[in-house]
């Protein structure tokens, strides 16, 4: 009799029971899709590896003093302290967060130029890289997270405390590399001590794994008219289960760069990025870069793949660099030379602009400023 009852009212609802199985369908339909996503991007997340622009050997290191410090949360890293030759005007101290797969050692590429200038260069290895050690429970990835953080965090303090006590001005920069500038603008979202930030090949896991899932949808998804059509919100939603699913995962937080540099108020900043980056698209750094505050500045450096700016234009990377460090952290004293203004001649030379927007077909180099 219940059996009947039952069935007679589910005749009598069909409607409403059509109605409650179709979103039950579309419902487990779409946690099945999600899920075949979410599975995919943290493959890409555990597998992924960024190509290696140069061997690890490519430069001559640099001599400095070996440092010993503590991350945020207390795990042992190492650090090199390059003083500026003493014959030469100090003009600040810049720390320096190397990509991921490298070492501290890999300063001398990037910075030798602001080193022979008059800069102090503090370089330091992230946990589980060179002589820094690395709890077992973590493994190193390219792409950012809270340990990250409390490395350079942690780098930050000691720096802060080693100016004090040599009774040095608190003149900060950043300068990061691919992951490295990732943490460098983080920390500087957060902490006031940083004045200026210069990040080549910076990038947002969050929208960075989004791109490599339209990427690669087509591997899993076997309808094209579907993947081509999701719309933009199933995306987002997406990389939000994604992130959290990784979380659990491997047991850490993946900050959003981009979210960290939208609050981060104004601080100069220069991002840098290969035109044919085929690992982190040049839209990654447009991106950071249009949500940045001012002063802001973008260079996107023709024809160099991911972290190959530096390679491919040595003496526009040495110049470009050093000039928005002395513009932004360089404060001379009284009997020091100001920076000298860019003649015409450079401007055309090396893209050096604060008013206007270059391509790359322009120029040698293509610079955006504001």
């Amino acid at each position: 009799m219940l059996g009947l009852t039952t069935i007679d009212i589910l005749l009598r609802n069909w409607a409403l029971v059509t109605m409650l199985s179709t979103i039950a369908a579309i419902a487990l339909l779409a946690m099945y899709v999600i899920r075949k996503y979410v599975r995919i991007s943290l493959n890409i997340m555990r597998t992924t590896r960024p190509p290696f622009a140069r061997g690890p050997l490519d430069f001559e290191r640099m001599a400095g003093e070996s440092a010993v410090f503590s991350a945020f949360d207390g795990h042992r890293l190492a650090g090199l302290m390059l003083r500026a030759d003493p014959s030469v005007p100090r003009r600040g101290l810049i720390i320096f967060a190397h990509e991921y797969c490298s070492d501290m050692h890999s300063c001398a590429r990037y910075c030798r130029h602001l080193h022979e200038s008059g800069y102090d260069v503090f370089a330091f290895d992230f946990r589980g890289h060179g002589q820094s050690e690395c709890p077992a429970e973590y493994t190193p990835r390219q792409w950012v997270t809270d340990r990250e953080v409390d490395d350079i965090r942690g780098a930050l303090a000691y720096i802060e405390d080693w100016l004090d006590r040599q009774s040095l001005p608190r003149r900060i920069g950043l300068f990061g590399i691919s992951r490295g500038a990732c943490a460098a603008i983080l920390i500087a979202a957060e902490d006031q001590a940083v004045q200026a930030i210069v990040a080549d090949g910076a990038f947002s896991t969050d929208t960075t794994i989004e791109h490599l899932m339209r990427r690669w949808a087509y591997i899993f998804a076997t309808v094209r008219v579907l993947y081509e059509n999701h719309h933009p919100a199933f995306w987002r939603f997406l990389r939000w289960c994604m992130v959290r699913c990784a979380s659990r995962e491997f047991r850490c937080k993946f900050p959003s760069v981009r979210k960290a540099i939208a609050r981060m108020t104004p601080r100069p900043i220069f991002f840098i990025h290969g035109e044919k980056d085929s690992y982190l698209p040049v839209e990654q750094s447009r991106l950071l870069y249009a949500l940045a505050p001012q002063p802001k500045h973008l260079w996107i450096a023709p024809s160099a793949k991911h972290n190959q700016a530096v390679i491919c234009h040595p003496e526009i990377y040495a110049r470009l660099t050093r000039e928005f460090f002395d513009e932004h952290l360089w404060r001379p004293t009284i009997g020091e030379a100001a920076v000298p203004p860019v003649s015409p001649r450079e401007v055309q030379a090396t893209g050096r602009s604060t008013n206007q927007s270059f391509s790359a077909a322009d120029s040698t180099s293509g610079v955006s400023g504001s």
